[in-house]
């Protein structure tokens, strides 16, 4: 499932190639970039796995809270605008609605990928502009102890079902030596090293037409947790756990705390 089926094309148009355009990702662009670039290495492996044209969800690992800003840096170096689904909530708070707004940040509710879809036009746009998006499959950072990829959530599985777009599995190690999980200070000295590598296409051709089904949603977000997590096994060069970790099944809550 490397491009948006025949049918989306006819109903949304013809994806095309994404320009950067000069807008407000330039703007943070010149922020964001030299402090990533001050802060920590960046290693970057087979960045040619990243789509260079069309749509494309791109499913990372998650355990620092500075991850998406360092994967938002990573996709622009590469020529990919990053994009990433943003509570609709923020799209109201004054002044920060039109930063998300201008660097073109997707609104949705809250749960709203577990229960259905993205906003039409906001799924629209993905085809028409051969747009990425960035998906946490955790949905929020792991909670292993050792920072393997825990249990995913279906979201990232039910968009990409819906849209017929290509899921390209990423992993990094590294950020938590410039933010720890759940920390809250940067560490600057010794500086971080952060390896970032891209894989193939996660193949979800099993589950195409499925995703009203929630038995094929959980399968082929356990394939694409499979695939993250192979990669997160690369870059660290050890053996994951044989059993994702689950929260539920830890008595934990979803800030990552234990029940009482």
């Amino acid at each position: 499932m490397s491009e948006p089926s025949a049918e989306d094309r006819s109903r949304w148009g013809r994806p095309k190639q994404e320009k950067l355009r000069p807008s407000l990702f330039w703007a943070l662009g010149v922020v964001v970039v030299p402090f990533v670039r001050g802060t920590a290495t960046l290693r970057i492996r087979n960045r040619e796995k990243l789509p260079a044209t069309g749509p494309f969800i791109l499913a990372p690992n998650h355990y620092s809270n500075i991850d998406p800003l360092v994967m938002a840096v990573v996709v622009w170096r590469l020529g990919r605008a990053p994009r990433f689904l943003t509570k609709a909530s923020l799209f109201k708070v004054p002044v920060v609605g039109s930063v998300l707004r201008g660097a073109g940040q997707i609104p949705v509710q809250r749960g709203g990928l577990q229960r259905g879809a993205i906003p039409l036009d906001a799924a629209k746009r993905l085809i028409r502009d051969g747009q990425g998006v960035i998906v946490y499959p955790e949905g929020s950072l792991t909670r292993d102890p050792d920072l393997w990829p825990m249990r995913g959530k279906t979201g990232a599985a039910r968009l990409a079902l819906d849209l017929g777009l290509p899921v390209i599995p990423a992993a990094h190690w590294g950020t938590q030596g410039l933010l720890p999980r759940y920390g809250k200070r940067l560490v600057l000295r010794p500086r971080a090293h952060i390896d970032i590598v891209f894989g193939d296409p996660v193949d979800l051709s099993p589950w195409q037409g499925r995703a009203a089904e929630q038995t094929a949603l959980q399968e082929a977000t356990e394939r694409i947790m499979a695939a993250v997590t192979g990669l997160v096994a690369e870059l660290r060069g050890e053996q994951p756990p044989a059993e994702r970790w689950d929260p539920a099944k830890h008595g934990q809550t979803e800030t990552g705390r234990f029940g009482e």
